[in-house]
C-alpha cells in the first residue's frame, strides 16, 4: 500500500474538483448553446414542418429590400388571398419570382416552405452546432464528438445555402 502525504492527497482531490468543474461547466455551456439554437430555430421551423391547418400558397415578389420581400399572396387550397405579405428571403431572389410560403397565423408574415425554407429555418441550430463543437473539443476534450457536431452544423449550413 502506497501512503501519500496529507498535502499530496489534498492537492489531488483539489485537482479532481477542478477537472469536475471544468467538465460540468463545459457540458452545461454546450447544452445551453444547443438548446438556445434549437429554440431559436423552432420559432420558424414549426410553420414549415407542421403545415396542417395553415394557409399555404405562393408569393409573387413585387418589391425586395435587403433581407425581405413583399408581394401578393396566391392561396393554395382553402387559404385566403392577400394583397400584400412579407417574406424574409436572401438577396438573390428577384422581383417577379414565385416563392412557396406558409403564412404565420393572424399576420401578413410568410415563411418560405419546401426544402429551402426547412433548412433556412434550422440555420440557427447549425451555427449552434458549430459553436458547441468548439466548446466540446476544448472544454470536454471529446474530439470525435466535436467533429461530429461540427460536421452536422456545416452540413446544415451548406444545405441551407444550396437550397435557397
Amino acid at each position: 500500500m502506497v501512503t501519500r502525504s496529507r498535502s499530496r492527497r489534498t492537492a489531488e482531490s483539489a485537482w479532481g474538483l477542478v477537472l469536475l468543474a471544468r467538465v460540468v461547466g463545459a457540458g452545461a455551456l454546450a447544452l445551453l448553446i444547443l438548446v438556445s439554437g434549437g429554440w431559436d430555430s423552432w420559432r420558424t421551423a414549426h410553420y414549415v414542418m407542421l403545415t396542417k391547418g395553415r394557409e399555404r400558397g405562393t408569393v409573387t415578389l413585387a418589391a425586395c429590400g435587403d433581407s425581405s420581400c413583399t408581394g401578393p399572396f396566391a392561396p393554395r387550397g382553402t387559404a385566403t388571398a392577400r394583397p400584400k405579405v412579407t417574406v424574409s428571403l436572401p438577396v438573390r431572389h428577384r422581383v417577379g419570382e414565385r416563392v412557396p410560403v406558409v403564412l404565420e397565423p393572424g399576420t401578413t408574415t410568410a415563411v418560405r416552405s419546401g426544402w429551402g425554407g426547412l433548412f433556412f429555418s434550422w440555420l440557427p441550430l447549425g451555427g449552434a452546432l458549430l459553436l458547441a463543437a468548439v466548446v466540446v473539443a476544448g472544454g470536454l476534450r471529446m474530439r470525435r464528438t466535436a467533429w461530429t457536431l461540427a460536421g452536422l452544423g456545416a452540413a446544415l449550413i451548406g444545405a441551407a445555402f444550396l437550397t435557397l
